[in-house]
């Protein structure tokens, strides 16, 4: 679809051991996208986000909160090709 994007966000600050994955993907789900969340070692929350772009750019201004005690710093995004990004179905959080 011409008007479905995909991107990774690299969220940093205070986004570990605040619920920041549950939210995300209830957020995500919310907004029918599809992808995945996850801690990663650094500190850092990384999400795989794909849908309508509307969405995902609704997704990306969202994630500049995060959850209530969250203390976002930095929402980083890099836009992929979706042709060639094997997206889940749905949106899941990964240990």
């Amino acid at each position: 679809m011409a008007d479905s994007i995909v991107v990774t966000a690299r969220v940093t600050g205070r986004v570990q051991g605040v619920w920041f994955r549950g939210w995300t993907q209830a957020e995500a789900e919310r907004r029918g996208l599809c992808g995945w969340v996850r801690n990663d070692p650094d500190g850092s929350v990384i999400a795989l986000i794909g849908g309508p772009e509307a969405e995902v750019r609704a997704m990306i201004a969202t994630l500049h909160a995060g959850p209530e005690a969250a203390r976002v710093a930095e929402v980083e995004i890099v836009h992929l090709d979706s042709d060639t990004v094997d997206l889940p179905e749905g949106f899941n959080v990964r240990r």
